[in-house]
């Protein structure tokens, strides 16, 4: 028995004795040999898989070359020139009654009609003919419980000196000014003009981002398409007309689709009760502008201008108007070439809270402060005064 316990001891260590002869990577070899046989192992499909050699050899993919960063260049200096006031002919368009010749109106203005600086001071008048005015009795101490408006605090004949008196006791400065340009728009015969409101604010549409000429033509073939007989003078088409008559038909006066569109809708207003003239009569300034923003078609500016210049109202001041924010900037004392708005991109002399602030002692006739501001420098407003 101790000798097969002998032998048996024997082989076992002649077998231990000859595995480690082997050499280290052949033993490692079979190791791995020996388990892939006894245990499949799975792919890690989180890694790629390595291509061959010769894959390798035909599709290795070059690096991309490193593009190197851009410097910056820095923004070249803006040198762009502001417009001094926007589109003023079409100021002209707004207030002039009938700017195409076809209503002679000749009747001498009269000295003694009352005004007051909130409400509308021009003769409105309807297509058809029909005027009215604020006070109708022409007396100038009016009851305001009478006529359910302010009392008057002058007459047409009177206004204009005693604005230009109050604007020069606020800041003498005004004084040279006003000698060197006289304001005919708020004399007793600027105050006679008779305006119709819708023909007003349908001229001024039309005559949006386009020339004087351009809107002169258009203007003309509007009133064209209303008026077949030409052995008749032609007439302003009424807003129950124009409110009634296809796009495509307006569009024939040269007008875009947008601006029929708008004038259509202003007809419609008119038409329909929703602006009358004697709401713009005897309505506030707050009121006015409310109504007519609402309007589409009409912006801030545009009804400014005409409550201003149209309907003769004395305490307005258009605060986005280039030409007003240059001339104030430039009265009160700032160098206007090295004034430029901040952030926006948008030139601007004055804030709107500045501008307000410092026109306040000129109330109640901002509207004439306002017409001076464009003089300060000479801003080209003659067509003010045609």
């Amino acid at each position: 028995m101790s000798l097969r316990r002998s032998t048996r001891v024997a082989n076992t260590s002649i077998a231990t004795t000859s595995d480690l002869a082997l050499p280290a990577k052949k033993r490692s070899a079979e190791r791995a040999d020996d388990s892939t046989t006894t245990k499949k192992v799975r792919p890690n499909k989180s890694k790629p898989v390595s291509p061959t050699e010769d894959e390798e050899a035909v599709f290795k993919k070059p690096a991309a070359p490193a593009t190197p960063l851009r410097k910056r260049r820095a923004a070249a200096p803006d040198t762009t020139v502001p417009p001094l006031t926007p589109t003023p002919s079409l100021v002209n368009v707004l207030r002039a009654p009938y700017s195409s010749g076809d209503i002679d109106d000749s009747t001498p203005p009269s000295d003694d009609r009352p005004v007051e600086p909130h409400i509308t001071n021009a003769t409105l008048v309807t297509p058809g003919g029909t005027q009215s005015v604020a006070y109708t009795n022409g007396l100038p101490d009016s009851s305001p419980s009478k006529t359910g408006l302010p009392r008057p605090i002058g007459t047409t004949g009177s206004l204009l000196d005693q604005a230009c008196a109050h604007l020069t006791k606020v800041d003498p400065r005004m004084a040279p000014i006003i000698a060197a340009h006289p304001c005919n728009v708020f004399s007793s015969a600027g105050l006679a003009e008779q305006i119709d409101p819708f023909r007003s604010l349908a001229s001024g549409i039309m005559g949006q981002q386009v020339s004087g000429a351009a809107a002169k033509s258009i203007k003309n073939k509007f009133v064209a398409l209303f008026n077949d007989d030409v052995t008749k003078v032609p007439v302003w088409p009424t807003p129950t007309v124009v409110a009634a008559t296809p796009i495509p038909r307006l569009r024939l006066a040269g007008l875009s689709e947008r601006k029929a569109e708008y004038i259509q809708g202003l007809a419609q207003k008119f038409r329909d009760g929703e602006l009358t003239n004697e709401m713009l009569m005897r309505a506030s300034d707050e009121e006015v502008m409310e109504r007519l923003i609402a309007v589409r078609g009409l912006g801030k500016w545009s009804v400014e201008m005409f409550a201003c210049f149209g309907l003769k109202r004395l305490d307005i001041l258009s605060t986005g108007d280039l030409g007003v924010q240059r001339g104030m900037a430039a009265f009160f004392g700032k160098d206007v070439k090295k004034l430029k708005a901040k952030g926006g991109g948008k030139w601007k002399y004055m804030s709107e809270q500045d501008m307000l602030d410092k026109s306040a002692p000129f109330a109640p006739y901002r509207s004439l402060f306002m017409w001076y501001m464009w003089r300060v420098e000479d801003v080209d407003v003659d067509v003010l005064q045609q």
